[in-house]
């Protein structure tokens, strides 16, 4: 007698050979055709994926929140394996393609969540305080004394519930090894442009950096005709040095 679920179809996971392999093979596909595709590489060959702290960072957040072991420990196989063969990074936005099983790539979708107003000024209250730490930033670095700002829960890296994405393959699980795949694919683009932390959360760079450094010297004027402890006035400089 035939029975409703009878499917005891098993679908067998590609090993490296065969991603790296149909990964190529889709990368020079969109070339004929005139796409060109910007693949993630791996620099690592074990343990973190990513070199910079801020890169590490995105990805220890990444685990720290998920509870799907088993899919993120096969989307870092993925990574490693070249079957990131497109991310791109735009504002909220990630889009991406994954080779997987089948000849023609998945496509990736991760949005993410616009950073509050609330806890984009306190950011920018704490870096108030870091005056060089600004200074770095409008040189175009990041720099690793802000690394509590923004890993701290309010910060700028997302919360699980400021993320969303979905994948084209026929995996039901919420987070799929392709989504994984491209989550740690970020870390690394990190890597490359640390603004893109900025980016991803709707934050225009040049103007949090403006908003930061008009609210510093804000503060110092204020401050400007505060008498200071460590300021010696005329008697004390006199009595100091013996001038009489």
């Amino acid at each position: 007698m035939k029975r409703y679920w009878n499917d005891t179809t098993v679908y067998s996971q590609p090993d490296a050979a065969e991603l790296r392999k149909k990964a190529h093979e889709s990368i020079t596909s969109a070339k004929k055709k005139g796409r060109a595709y910007e693949p993630v590489v791996a620099r690592t060959r074990r343990g973190s994926l990513c070199e910079s702290w801020w890169g590490q960072a995105w990805c220890s957040n990444l685990e720290r929140y998920a509870d799907y072991y088993s899919r993120l420990e096969r989307g870092k196989s993925y990574v490693r394996s070249g079957a990131v063969i497109d991310l791109q990074i735009r504002d909220q936005k990630v889009e991406a393609k994954v080779q997987g099983r089948r000849r023609t790539p998945y496509k990736v979708e991760i949005r993410i969540g616009r950073l509050s107003e609330e806890n984009c000024q306190k950011i920018i209250s704490r870096c108030n305080t870091k005056i060089a730490s600004i200074e770095k930033l409008v040189n175009g670095e990041f720099p690793e004394e802000l690394k509590d700002i923004f890993t701290e829960e309010g910060g700028l890296f997302p919360s699980p519930r400021e993320i969303s994405f979905n994948c084209s393959c026929p995996d039901w699980a919420m987070m799929c090894k392709h989504v994984a795949a491209v989550m740690y694919a970020i870390g690394i683009r990190f890597d490359e442009n640390p603004f893109y932390f900025f980016g991803l959360r709707g934050i225009d760079v040049d103007r949090f950096i403006d908003v930061a450094l008009e609210n510093r010297v804000e503060q110092m004027l204020k401050n400007a005709d505060c008498k200071s402890s460590r300021i010696l006035n005329t008697e004390d400089v006199n009595t100091l040095f013996g001038v009489l």
